[in-house]
């Protein structure tokens, strides 16, 4: 029951292996033209593998998450590592933030100051939110799991926990990716705690009992969503049925972890928006200097394997933001089959990692749809 200060303090002799592994690195050869069809290009992996040799410093970076209060608790036999800000404003609404895969709190870093103080930030102070952040069980300092189980419903139950613990009666739920799920599942289970979920990613198929009249973008969205579900990527396949296999690899090459994540940041981002790389590379070195990809890769096999246990219906307030590079982009018509969806905002930039992607978008739309659910 008890939570513990907590500080990153990584051993240099841990950075100076990594340094000599990236120097030692046996790079596979490539077909000629191939560019991104095939997986990552060799040249764009060199150069940003040198990179993070030579140019990138984790000290610097390790001290921008010393800067804010951290924090680990023990729920449910698991550690739970999580950021917790609290807003100047003394009566801010409790928000918590719910990351994915490949991502990591490092996602929600440029979102803590203005949601924690908008008036720092040129906005009304009254959408200030108290903010918990934590990392999902077998992700970075909150991993690895050690035992199975730790899918989307156990993670939503230890998230309810962590709110009690922390004392907040009432408060929201925002996240993309597997932070969608998370926070959808969490207002289900905990209604009476949770006033609404805002979330950045939301995949509905729809109902054939209920057939609704869509648009011909919504026929295109459809299209895409079924596409990727038909032929899912390989890290899907992968992660949801063997992640065990997959850890030996990334566990003991770095630059085989940088190369199954940066794709991702790569091919899920907005094309017009630029990840400063010294952030894709902290969210890296989370999963490298913890040695969690494979723990972390387990949220797919377990979530995959729920064994009968139904998605609860949340009746709640929801809010969903849709951003066009999104990789299951949502579809209204759909989505309101089965939720009770009070906002909806659709932007004409960013991608699947919204908070890191386009902070100036993501943060408003979420003062916005908060905004008639303060007390």
């Amino acid at each position: 029951m008890t939570i513990d200060s907590f500080r990153v303090s990584v051993p240099q002799a841990d950075l100076d292996d990594l340094g000599e592994r990236i120097a030692r690195t046996r790079w596979p050869d490539e077909l000629p033209g191939a560019g991104w069809d095939y997986g990552v290009p060799l040249d764009y992996l060199k150069d940003l593998a040198e990179y993070w040799r030579t140019g990138y410093d984790w000290r610097v970076h390790e001290a921008e998450l010393n800067a804010l209060p951290q924090y680990v608790t023990r729920i449910d036999g698991q550690t739970v590592y999580f950021l917790h800000v609290r807003s100047p404003k003394p009566d801010a609404l409790p928000l918590l933030l719910t990351h994915g895969w490949p991502g990591s709190v490092v996602e929600f870093l440029d979102c803590i100051g203005p949601l924690t103080d908008p008036r720092a930030h040129g906005a009304d102070p009254a959408d200030a939110f108290h903010l918990v952040i934590p990392a999902i069980p077998g992700f970075g300092f909150s991993g690895p799991t050690t035992e199975t189980g730790w899918g989307v419903p156990r993670v939503a139950a230890a998230w309810a926990e962590l709110m009690r613990r922390l004392g907040y009666p009432r408060y929201g739920a925002q996240g993309g990716d597997w932070g969608s799920s998370i926070s959808r599942w969490l207002g289900a289970e905990d209604q009476e705690h949770v006033v609404g979920v805002h979330v950045n990613l939301m995949v509905s198929l729809g109902r054939t009992d209920s057939p609704v009249e869509l648009s011909t973008e919504d026929q295109e969205r459809i299209a895409a969503v079924r596409k990727y579900m038909a032929n899912p990527a390989g890290y899907l396949r992968q992660q949801s049925t063997r992640p065990q296999t997959l850890s030996y690899g990334l566990t003991d090459s770095p630059v085989g972890q940088l190369a199954w994540i940066a794709e991702k940041f790569k091919e899920w981002v907005d094309p017009t928006v630029t990840i400063d790389r010294d952030r894709l590379l902290t969210n890296v070195m989370l999963y490298w200097l913890t040695g969690t990809a494979g723990s972390s890769a387990r949220i797919y096999y377990e979530s995959t394997h729920l064994r009968g246990r139904n998605f609860p219906k949340y009746t709640g307030p929801l809010g969903v933001a849709v951003f066009p590079h999104e990789i299951a982009p949502a579809i209204r018509a759909l989505a309101e089959q089965d939720h009770n969806i009070t906002y909806w905002s659709e932007f004409d930039r960013g991608g699947h990692f919204a908070a890191l992607e386009v902070p100036d978008l993501l943060v408003p739309d979420i003062r916005t749809f908060f905004r008639p659910l303060r007390p």
